[in-house]
């Protein structure tokens, strides 16, 4: 009798479906989710900027984090450096050609887990019309309960670009030919 209960525990956990990444809607409509810049103006200072409306969601489970995924769409007519002139000049051909490029799109890859609560999140780019890889440096910040009766899970990342590698023409320097992105990302569990 007990060979019998656990061949048929053991036939049951087979023909169980296997557990998926819970899937995950970035929380911008509550603005717990950030796209931000800097970058060197001549060598001088730093410029700083946001991109105020984006999209996107994640697949992550703790237990599999290699099977994570995430996808991000960003509106890049929503730059803002708290400039209009110069919002007017980033959107302009000379540097994110919204007319041609509205969107920003990035696809992850693969992830890569590191120590502790740190991994890389390796994906597709895709600026101004061109796709490269690029690596985000990312840490998982926490996940529970909200106070709404629904469930978070936060993560913050940073990356690098260079302007020239996505068709961007340089024209500020060799100070500035490099966009440093800070990523904070908050999603809501999809029920």
């Amino acid at each position: 009798m007990k060979k019998l209960f656990i061949a048929s525990l053991m036939a049951s956990m087979l023909a169980a479906p296997a557990l998926q990444a819970a899937e995950y809607e970035i929380d911008t409509q509550g603005a717990h989710a950030f796209i931000q810049f800097k970058i060197s103006h001549l060598g001088y200072s730093w410029l700083y900027g946001r991109f105020n409306t984006f999209k996107g969601n994640f697949s992550y489970d703790a237990a599999k984090l290699a099977d994570s995924k995430i996808q991000l769409e960003i509106d890049t007519k929503s730059i803002d450096s708290n400039h209009a002139e110069r919002d007017k000049h980033l959107r302009s051909p000379d540097f994110l050609n919204v007319d041609k490029h509205s969107k920003a799109t990035f696809v992850s890859t693969k992830i890569v887990p590191k120590a502790g609560a740190d991994f890389d999140v390796v994906g597709n780019f895709t600026l101004n019309g061109v796709t490269k890889e690029i690596v985000i440096n990312a840490t998982k910040l926490g996940e529970g309960s909200d106070p709404w009766g629904g469930y978070r899970a936060g993560f913050a990342g940073t990356t690098s670009i260079n302007l020239e590698d996505f068709a961007i023409k340089n024209i500020l320097g060799p100070a500035s030919a490099t966009v440093h992105l800070d990523l904070s990302v908050e999603g809501i569990k999809k029920s």
